[in-house]
């Protein structure tokens, strides 16, 4: 989606999506939110540094921040999906501001310790992990489709906006008032953002099937990715590129400290130019995917970061040093911007959140596995050498391009014409199952090479819709005769499953459906499984065959 000022000439302005007063509301209060996060980040890992000056401790305040995003997203995802987005935003900032209080009145009480540091830090990364997918999610009822990559865009801005003044006032903040301003600062900074989702009116969405259970849906979320290839791609390179380059802000107090001799002040300003990097990386990033392909925008960024990260271990200088964290700084915005607008823009809603949070996942992981590595790296051959060594691992990032290339994106839409209720001639319930869904296609020998790789292409539909243990088979007898099989769990689950396909989906199952050779249409049967002596007839059920499960069985 290209972006500009000429809107009337199709071009979205890069803060177009500020003109829609309930977008606005909620950036401007995630905006001091944001501050309040970053500023504590900064008062945290300074507190660590004087209770311990231990590189790998250092480290693990970002490790215990970053954790719950990694462990929870995907659950967090799961529950956005499947009820009001608007109430799980407010108890999880709630959760937030109770991480946050904690700390300060921990450190009031003069009993901070570095056990305290990481189970608060947790408790506010807890929040922060059930809150993101709902809000990233909800952006979409925010703004019109055709702003939708503008706004995601511009929610990054809004976090580094913050990077890069944040840890700068952090710094001041802590040299002058100490840690405690810091912590109560990002109590503060929850509210105007609680207020402002608690005035959202949201119409919530109506479905004719109750919400899935919170286990199957998360699984459901879990297949999707696995079984949609670009998604899987995007997020193996996010963890990659996570995994190398979170080194710099992992080990920040560590620069600032060690490799330049500063105090909080500078380390304040060090994290402000890595942010400062990030808004003009995010300012850039519209226009470089105008003119160039995600794989090379990525490749640019992968690179950037890399030779910054390197001068960084190299630098002795903070002027040079500053610089240098800048362009790691934009680097590292653009790349994973270009990874999270993809995995948004091309999920259909029923799973935006759960991929979101697989997208969370990544992230998170790459920089919490990454923050302890690094750490340990610094811990035994210095800060100097574990900035150099993961300078060189995110230029190696380069070369998994070859292998998961960055997809081109292409925005899911919802079919013109739904497919048609099924019919049932059977008593069913949502939990009657499992579903046997078998098609039969009548195919021509001559185009059944044709036909079977675009049945091949079906598979992975059906797999992350919800279907399982998708087979083809062609009758030996009949060769003509091909027949498709999937099941799915339960009842609801096939109605879910039908639901869940979007036009290009249709799209490519009309595409195997065109080999069909009549007579007729292609025949569906739909089936419930039951072994044997799981089921018996009563002496009252009538000719449509209702079932009446034995005792101590579910229908």
């Amino acid at each position: 989606m290209a972006e500009g000022g000429n809107e009337a000439a199709g071009r979205i302005g890069s803060f177009a999506p500020l003109r829609h007063q309930l977008f606005r509301r909620i950036w401007i209060a995630s905006l001091f939110s944001n501050f309040g996060q970053l500023i504590q980040g900064v008062g945290a890992a300074w507190a660590m540094t004087q209770l311990t000056g231990r590189a790998d401790m250092v480290a693990l305040v970002q490790s215990a921040t970053f954790a719950p995003l990694m462990c929870l997203s995907l659950i967090a995802g799961a529950i956005a999906d499947s009820y009001d987005r608007r109430k799980i935003a407010l108890f999880a900032l709630c959760m937030a501001l109770l991480g946050a209080t904690g700390l300060s009145v921990i450190t009031l009480l003069d009993l901070l310790t570095p056990a305290w540091i990481f189970f608060f830090c947790f408790i506010v990364g807890t929040g922060t992990a059930l809150f993101g997918p709902a809000w990233q999610s909800s952006v979409g009822e925010q703004v019109p489709a055709r702003e939708l990559a503008t706004a995601i865009a511009l929610n990054s801005i809004s976090y580094n906006i913050a990077r890069s003044f944040g840890p700068a006032i952090g710094g001041v903040l802590v040299a002058v008032a100490g840690v405690l301003a810091a912590f109560a600062f990002n109590a503060l900074a929850y509210i105007p953002l609680i207020v402002a989702m608690y005035f959202w009116r949201r119409t919530p969405e109506t479905s004719r099937l109750p919400p899935e259970a919170l286990g199957r849906a998360v699984i459901s979320g879990v297949r999707y990715v696995l079984h949609s290839p670009p998604i899987r791609s995007v997020l193996i390179r996010t963890v990659l590129i996570a995994l190398a380059a979170t080194s710099a802000s992992a080990l920040m107090p560590l620069i600032a400290r060690e490799l330049l001799g500063g105090e909080a002040g500078l380390y304040g300003i060090l994290l402000g130019c890595f942010g400062v990097g990030a808004v003009i990386g995010a300012l850039l990033l519209p226009r470089l995917k105008e003119k160039l392909p995600d794989e090379r925008v990525v490749l640019i960024a992968s690179l950037l970061m890399g030779i910054s990260l390197i001068g960084t271990g190299l630098s002795s200088h903070a002027m040079l040093s500053g610089l240098l964290l800048a362009g790691a700084g934009a680097g590292w915005m653009i790349s994973l911007s270009v990874a999270g607008i993809s995995v948004q823009i091309s999920s259909p809603r029923w799973v935006t959140a759960r991929a979101l949070a697989a997208s969370y996942t990544a992230v998170c992981g790459g920089m919490t596995l990454g923050g302890w590595g690094w750490g340990r790296v610094a811990t035994s051959y210095g800060t100097d050498v574990a900035l150099i060594a993961s300078g060189l691992a995110t230029v190696a990032t380069i070369a998994a391009g070859v292998r998961w290339r960055m997809p081109a994106i292409e925005q899911q839409r919802d079919p013109d014409q739904p497919l048609s209720e099924p019919e049932t001639n059977l008593h069913l319930t949502g939990r009657s199952g499992p579903i046997a869904v078998v098609l039969e296609y009548r195919v021509p020998a001559d185009r059944a090479r044709a036909f079977y790789a675009a049945m091949t292409a079906l598979e992975s539909i059906r797999h992350r819709t919800g279907g399982y243990n998708w087979s083809i088979a062609r009758d030996v007898a009949d060769p003509e005769l091909w027949t498709e099989r999937y099941y799915t769990p339960t009842w609801h689950d096939y109605l879910r499953q039908r639901s869940r396909l979007t036009a290009a989906d249709l799209e490519t199952w009309q595409r195997a459906v065109d080999f069909h050779r009549g007579p007729g249409e292609i025949r569906v049967r739909r089936m419930l499984e039951r072994p044997y002596g799981s089921v018996r007839w009563s002496e009252d059920v009538p000719d449509r065959g209702v079932i009446v499960p034995l005792p101590g069985q579910g229908s």
